[in-house]
C-alpha cells in the first residue's frame, strides 16, 4: 500500500515538474525572441570612401563616440577607398540590409552612380540623416574688375571666362555648367586636383573665377582676397548678408557640397528610425554643433532627418545626371 501511494506521488510530482518546465519554457522562449529582434545587437560599420584624417572622417569623427552611447554598441569606420567610391559601394552591397551598415556619402557618390560607374543606383540607397551642407558661392578675386552678379554675366557674355575646379566631373564643375546653362554663358574649366589649389590659382590671378565652399571661402572673402559674387544656395548664407543668391537673379541653381549617411534602401524602416534618431540626437550635441560653426556653417541647416536627407539625395541626383549628359561624361 505504501508502495502504491509512492508510485502516485512520484507521478504527481513528475508530473508537476513537467508542468513548470513547459511554462518556463513558454517564458524563456519569447525573450530569446526578444533579444534576437534587439537593435542594434552588434557594432554598427560606417563605410568610408575618402582616407583618414579627411573632411569626410573627421565630420563621422565629431558625432561617432555620442552616437555610440546613444545605440549602446560600437560604431566603427571601414574605410573602402577607391573607383571615385565605386569600391564603397561595391562593399555596401555586399553587406545585409539589417541597419548594421552604414555609408557616408558626398556629392561624388552621385556622380558615378550618374556616371554608369557604380554597381548601384541611386534607388537601392535610402537616407538616413544629413550631416553637413556647404553651399557654394562664385567668387573673383578682391580686386577683380567684375563687381557684382550683372557685371560676372556682361563680361562672361564677352568672352568665356577660366575657371577653376578641383577635377573634371566634380562639384565645382557640374555646378558652373548648371549655372552657365541658365545664365545663358559660355565657361573654360581649369582643373587643379583640390579645392585649396583652385583658391590659390585665383589669388594669384591664374583663373578669373570659380565655385567654392563657405567653409574655405569666408576667410579669404572677410580677408579681402576673394570677391563673393553670388551664392547658389537655396536661402541667403547668414555670413554673407549682402551676397544675393542665384534664384533671386532668376536664375535657380543650387549647388552644395554635403556629408550625410544611408543604409541599403530595403533596411526595415524601424531600423532606419532608430539609426536616424540617434545620428539626430548624436549631432546635436555641443561636440557637432561647435565644429559645424566652426567651419562656418550653421547647425539648424546643416543638419535633417532621414526624409528630407533622401529626397535632397534623389534630386541632386537627378540634376547630376542631367548635367553629366550634357558634358558627355557618362562611362562609355
Amino acid at each position: 500500500m505504501k508502495l502504491q501511494r509512492a508510485s502516485q506521488n512520484y507521478r504527481i510530482l513528475s508530473r508537476r515538474m513537467a508542468g513548470a518546465l513547459v511554462a518556463g519554457m513558454m517564458v524563456a522562449i519569447p525573450s530569446a525572441v526578444v533579444a534576437q529582434d534587439a537593435f542594434p545587437s552588434e557594432q554598427i560599420e560606417i563605410i568610408s570612401h575618402a582616407s583618414p584624417g579627411g573632411g569626410t572622417d573627421q565630420t563621422i569623427r565629431m558625432w561617432i563616440d555620442a552616437a555610440s552611447k546613444i545605440l549602446g554598441q560600437d560604431l566603427v569606420v571601414v574605410y573602402k577607398q577607391g573607383g571615385a567610391a565605386r569600391v564603397a559601394h561595391e562593399y555596401l552591397a555586399s553587406r545585409p540590409a539589417d541597419g548594421h551598415t552604414l555609408m557616408a556619402t558626398t556629392e561624388t557618390h552621385l556622380y558615378t552612380m550618374a556616371r554608369g560607374m557604380s554597381p548601384i543606383g541611386i534607388d537601392d540607397v535610402k537616407g538616413v540623416a544629413r550631416a553637413m551642407q556647404d553651399p557654394s558661392v562664385i567668387v573673383v578675386r578682391g580686386d577683380s574688375d567684375i563687381q557684382d552678379y550683372d557685371g560676372l554675366i556682361a563680361t562672361s557674355k564677352e568672352k568665356a571666362l577660366n575657371w577653376g575646379v578641383a577635377q573634371v566631373g566634380g562639384t565645382e564643375h557640374i555646378g558652373i555648367s548648371r549655372w552657365a546653362d541658365q545664365a545663358g554663358v559660355e565657361y573654360r574649366v581649369v582643373p587643379f586636383g583640390s579645392g585649396g589649389e583652385m583658391i590659390t590659382a585665383l589669388r594669384s590671378g591664374a583663373i578669373d573665377a570659380t565655385l567654392a565652399n563657405v567653409s574655405e571661402a569666408l576667410g579669404p572673402i572677410s580677408d579681402g582676397d576673394l570677391r563673393a559674387i553670388v551664392a547658389l544656395s537655396d536661402e541667403p548664407i547668414a555670413d554673407l548678408p549682402d551676397v544675393p543668391t542665384a534664384a533671386s537673379k532668376g536664375h535657380d541653381v543650387s549647388v552644395n557640397t554635403t556629408r550625410g549617411y544611408v543604409v541599403r534602401a530595403d533596411t526595415p524602416p524601424e531600423k532606419v528610425a532608430v539609426l536616424e534618431a540617434a545620428l539626430l540626437e548624436a549631432m546635436g550635441g555641443e561636440q557637432f554643433t561647435t565644429y559645424l560653426k566652426n567651419s562656418g556653417l550653421d547647425p539648424a541647416t546643416s543638419v535633417a532627418g532621414s526624409e528630407a536627407w533622401d529626397a535632397q539625395l534623389k534630386k541632386a541626383y537627378a540634376e547630376a545626371a542631367e548635367a553629366i549628359e550634357k558634358l558627355g561624361l557618362e562611362k562609355k
